[in-house]
């Protein structure tokens, strides 16, 4: 019988970059498989949705606009005389694309609370995976993303203060939001990139871009990603989890999906996804890939009508949009004062002190724009010299790597409280 041979070099539209040519043949493979195609079921803003109704956007189509982004970045540096094979060009665009295959439901909001391990290190058991399954094919893709290839800039291209990964969210967030303050000049920025010593730098002539980059990376954290409502939500999901997981583990009867019955019954450490310990006869990797939004979705909207009255009005307040207030303090809440917040939740929503806890959530959230204690951005000038930003800078870029530290409380908005 004749095999049908599969075009492999698609063309993909995209809203924000435009279309997107699919020109390697591994990337197609990898992007059709199904660890990946679960990104689909992964919103990039998590409850960001709740706040942006337009934030609907997925790691999926983020992941393949960072191939798109790194694909010009490459064309780019050789152009500038810097050799890039076409073996580590397939390489460092693999690492890209699969980036962010570790992450948890919802993107950033349960990743230490349904497992204690970041996504970064899930990402590489699960492009490790991915690497038996084709042979070997992703070996160079695995060391450029862990760092350990002999041209670091490479790497830098992946994961750094200025890699494909942020020059694509920021765009890509931005525009699903319609947070205008996010637009950045990411076309200008690539085409100012270049190499010095192995280190990723960017041509003087693009030190404008930069700064514009830096100040909307700042103004998206605060108007988008720790925005308080959306804290709020995300607060609000994670103790929806947390009261589920405190009944099933009484064996109470619940609703729930069996891939997210998994990690509310387990109590899963970095070592056991190490050792990929089996569970119902599937690793826990396995069942990792399997676990996405919908699961968490579908188990809410059930537990709306439990009788459980924290489980049931948690859900319900998730699923109806009715989210907690929230302010924001310079200061840590005060034991009085939480005490006050709790006498008003047991007055008004539930009787139980040890319950009223779940409907006060306090914290804190911080932010810097721009950390020069990781891997600074360098500016290379014509004459070889190159600086750190801040140095290269006309305006005052130091108040970007401040660390900005804001103190939440989010409670019901039934309570009488001002």
């Amino acid at each position: 019988m004749q095999q049908i041979q599969l075009n492999k070099k698609k063309i993909i539209n995209d809203p924000v970059l435009g279309f997107i040519n699919l020109q390697s043949e591994i990337i197609f493979d990898l992007l059709e498989h199904p660890v990946f195609q679960r990104l689909r079921q992964i919103k990039q803003l998590g409850l960001s949705y709740l706040v942006f109704p337009g934030a609907n956007h997925t790691r999926f189509e983020h992941a393949i606009g960072t191939v798109y982004l790194m694909r010009q970045a490459i064309s780019v540096l050789r152009l500038k005389g810097h050799q890039i094979s076409d073996d580590e060009a397939e390489a460092v665009t693999i690492a890209i694309l699969l980036h962010d295959i570790g992450h948890a439901p919802f993107s950033h909001v349960l990743e230490n609370t349904l497992v204690n391990i970041s996504h970064e290190e899930i990402s590489v058991m699960i492009m490790q995976e991915l690497n038996n399954e084709f042979n070997g094919r992703l070996d160079l893709a695995i060391r450029i993303f862990t760092n350990t290839y002999k041209k670091h800039f490479l790497h830098q291209l992946v994961a750094s203060q200025l890699d494909m990964d942020r020059l694509d969210y920021l765009s890509r967030d931005s525009f699903f939001t319609g947070v205008v303050e996010g637009t950045i000049g990411t076309d200008r920025i690539i085409k100012m990139l270049n190499v010095h010593n192995d280190q990723l730098v960017v041509d003087v002539k693009g030190i404008y871009s930069i700064e514009k980059f830096l100040i909307s990376r700042r103004l998206m954290y605060w108007q988008v990603y720790l925005h308080k409502t959306v804290v709020a939500a995300e607060f609000l999901l994670i103790n929806v989890l947390k009261r589920a997981k405190d009944l099933l583990i009484k064996g109470e009867s619940l609703f729930v999906t069996p891939t997210l019955n998994i990690f509310l019954t387990n109590t899963f450490t970095p070592k056991d996804f190490q050792n990929n310990i089996q569970i119902n006869g599937k690793g826990v990797l396995g069942w990792y890939t399997l676990l996405d939004d919908n699961d968490i979705l579908i188990s809410i909207k059930e537990w709306q009508n439990h009788s459980d009255p924290v489980l049931s009005k948690l859900s319900e307040s998730i699923t109806n949009r009715k989210l907690p207030r929230t302010k924001l303090h310079d200061k840590p809440l005060s034991a009085s004062k939480e005490q006050k917040y709790l006498k008003q939740i047991e007055k008004n929503i539930i009787a139980d002190p040890e319950m009223a806890r779940y409907f006060l959530m306090t914290g804190l959230i911080t932010n810097n724009a721009y950390n020069k204690n990781l891997e600074n951005i360098l500016v290379l000038y014509k004459d070889g010299t190159v600086k750190e930003i801040n140095d290269a800078s006309d305006i005052n870029l130091s108040a970007l790597g401040k660390t900005v530290k804001k103190y939440f409380v989010c409670y019901p908005k039934e309570l009488d409280i001002y």
